[in-house]
């Protein structure tokens, strides 16, 4: 573990396989931590991998204005973290939420990523109705984890139709899941959900077909809203791959890790 001085807030930076030639930079999803890529790093012995807490959540400071959230903020941040790393080119790795900033990341900073892997992840919401109906959502579940607490949250997110396929993981994985998830801060979630949610970020779609950089989507064959978002943006990207993972939902990288990890070793190769 590290603690990185980026733009004024201690940020959080775990680093596994040091030695190793390969960098990747792994950014984890909602309510996730460092701790989300400890099982991929022991699987991929070769390769460096770097993750960072994301502002708002694990052991990075959270801000006390809710701008210092938002997308512009998190990739002016990742920048940082690579000078300070001394990381030159980077292969590049989000899920879900951590997807959304690995893609934003990627968008601004092109000449910093040598590929980009996104599990479950998408470009954001196209219309202007859709992020205004979202963000209401994400304005309200904000009130809701900072009014019930953390404990109230938990037990309601990890219920959500989105993680139903976790239920059959051995309650040895559940636990660890749901212990990440109680390691987080009231504040930091609903920061996090009001500065960086689906609905307030920027729509990427029109941005796709400018990348240059080879990408590789990974969705779960049981996570059909996701599926459906990798078809469409396969269809905009010029250099692009697909993997679907048979019998797996949203979090491929838990549900099936040798899978999930075979898929990353391969494609960094």
């Amino acid at each position: 573990m590290a603690k990185l001085m980026i733009r004024g807030l201690e940020t959080n930076v775990e680093i596994w396989n040091e030695e190793a030639q390969q960098t990747l930079v792994a950014l984890h999803g909602f309510t996730g931590s460092t701790a989300t890529w400890r099982n991929l790093a022991k699987a991929l012995p070769d390769v460096r991998v770097i993750a960072i807490d994301l502002i708002g959540h694990g052991q990075t400071a959270i801000p006390q204005q809710i701008s210092r959230f938002s997308m512009q903020e998190q990739i002016q941040d990742l920048e940082e973290v690579c000078s300070q790393l001394e990381l030159k080119k980077i292969t590049l790795l989000g899920y879900s939420m951590g997807g959304r900033v690995a893609l934003s990341y990627a968008i601004s900073y092109p000449e910093r990523v040598e590929k980009l892997i996104l599990e479950s992840a998408s470009p954001g919401l196209q219309t202007s109705e859709e992020r205004s109906e979202r963000c209401e959502k994400d304005n309200a579940l904000a009130e809701k984890i900072v009014r019930n607490g953390l404990l109230s949250f938990v037990n309601a997110w990890e219920n959500i139709p989105l993680f139903q396929s976790q239920k059959r993981l051995p309650n040895s994985v559940q636990e660890a899941i749901r212990s990440e998830r109680l390691s987080q801060k009231e504040d930091g979630l609903a920061g996090s959900l009001r500065g960086i949610g689906t609905g307030v970020q920027p729509s990427y779609w029109l941005s796709l077909a400018e990348l240059e950089f080879p990408v590789l989507l990974i969705t779960g064959s049981l996570d059909e809203k996701f599926c459906k978002i990798a078809l469409e943006m396969k269809a905009l990207l010029k250099n692009v791959k697909h993997q679907t993972v048979n019998d797996a939902g949203h979090a491929i990288h838990v549900e099936n890790p040798a899978e999930f990890a075979t898929i990353v070793e391969e494609y960094l190769t």
